[in-house]
């Protein structure tokens, strides 16, 4: 199959809710008022991941009195405070946010201290499905990291009976059944894949319910395809952008590492969600499907989604031009520990212009590219159109260059990131200017 895009304390954390942020902001400037506060906690955590077996050890972000997920709306600005539990320095990363300077924790923020809290504030400048992680920093975890799903809600209401996340996860256990982070060699470990962390998902749904399915590939290294079998799978977003509505080929939605695909359903019968890992496939959960949902009138074909403001037309003609070539550590490719802005940029632009990167992949292997601050266009061969989607995040395989374009409305240092689909490489960063 080759891979393609088509996706403390809790009373201590809660106090810290009432901290300032205007020392964070710099210059003496006021704070302006959040709409918004979210406690996060980063923390150890077991796992079932072997049915009948002690549960495995593992590290992840949490958001403390968010029992069933975190809920933002576009437009919000979110007072965040992020308590570190675990022994190293972290930072709680969040992918799908265009713009918001704050969540990029290497552009010259230290990650936060074991045992340390920190506040600051960040926009939500668009409707999405956003994931906020610890991937960045994975050379020093000491366990795998589960991510955390965020769901930034339209500012109107969309014609949906419900919305539900499905976090789909990668795991390599050893024999004795601990499990181990991504960048290490996995010999002697077993595959393993989880859907909202458990092995055998279900989700229940009357017949002729129309469901908003939030698809969002979590896993570390692999390009994975799902797919919900005896249903058309629409697609509306990708990685927290709407598309014009089209129907996923086969029924699977194929997402790199971190995409992410918004998906409606209208439920009919019964029946399994098959993922595929371009090894083999496998029933990772099921839509159980009992009784009907009775309706006044027949559900129509799906209206798109709210637009996020992104422009409709890119200026190809007169677009800022550069090569960028994944994982070449002579071009200015580095581990994010050894990471510094003080490095030679990727490129540089001026805010306002269009800027058309060639991204290619010069290894034997498929490279993952994502792109922070901004959302891009994929451009056809020719370079005489795009797409109908945007995307951040983008599988190229081995030898292949892709054209991408966006519009550089988000001046500021930006990161780039490059990571290999295999278990043991490491992730890669870099860097690019808004000026």
């Amino acid at each position: 199959m080759k891979p393609r895009i088509f996706g403390p304390s809790r009373r201590e954390v809660l106090a810290g809710m009432a901290a300032s942020a205007a020392g964070l902001l710099g210059g003496g400037a006021t704070a302006p008022a959040a709409t918004a506060q979210l406690a996060l906690l980063a923390r150890p955590a077991m796992l079932g991941l072997r049915p009948g077996q002690p549960a495995t050890p593992i590290w992840e972000l949490a958001a403390v009195s968010h029992t069933r997920g975190v809920h933002l709306k576009r437009g919000d600005r979110c007072e965040v405070v992020f308590r570190n539990d675990l022994p190293v320095p972290l930072a709680p990363v969040w992918y799908g946010t265009n713009g918001a300077a704050a969540a990029d924790p290497l552009r010259g923020r230290a990650p936060i201290a074991p045992d340390a809290t920190e506040t600051s504030l960040i926009s939500i400048p668009n409707a999405g499905t956003l994931l906020a992680d610890f991937r960045l920093f994975e050379d020093g975890l000491k366990q795998p990291a589960r991510p955390l799903p965020i769901i930034a809600e339209e500012t109107s209401r969309v014609a949906t009976d419900r919305d539900e996340v499905l976090l789909i996860e990668e795991w390599r256990l050893r024999p004795d059944g601990t499990a181990l982070p991504p960048g290490r060699d996995p010999k002697d470990t077993t595959p393993l894949f989880t859907l909202n962390g458990q092995t055998s998902f279900e989700l229940s749904a009357a017949a002729n319910e129309r469901l908003r399915l939030r698809f969002i590939n979590g896993s570390q290294r692999s390009v994975l395809a799902i797919k919900l079998e005896s249903h058309e799978v629409r697609v509306m977003a990708l990685d927290g952008q709407p598309a014009e509505p089209f129907p996923a080929r086969n029924g699977a939605l194929v997402l790199a590492p971190g995409a992410r695909a918004d998906a409606f359903v209208d439920t009919a019968t019964s029946a399994a969600f098959v993922l595929h890992d371009g090894k083999e496939a496998r029933s990772i959960g099921r839509l159980v499907v009992s009784g009907a949902r009775e309706r006044p009138a027949p559900l129509v074909p799906p209206q798109p989604l709210p637009s996020n403001g992104l422009p409709e037309k890119l200026d190809l003609r007169g677009a800022l031009r550069f090569d960028v070539a994944l994982g070449a550590p002579d071009v200015g490719w580095t581990r994010s520990g050894t990471f510094s802005t003080a490095s030679e940029p990727a490129f540089r632009a001026k805010t306002g212009r269009t800027v058309v990167l060639a991204v290619k992949n010069p290894g034997p292997v498929t490279n993952v590219f994502h792109l922070h601050g901004h959302h891009f266009r994929l451009l056809d061969r020719l370079d005489d159109g795009w797409k109908p989607y945007w995307l951040d995040t983008l599988a190229i395989e081995p030898g292949q260059i892709q054209r991408i374009a966006f519009a550089a409305t988000s001046p500021g240092r930006w990161l780039i990131e490059s990571v290999v689909t295999d278990w043991a490489a490491p992730r890669l960063v870099r860097w690019y200017a808004v000026e």
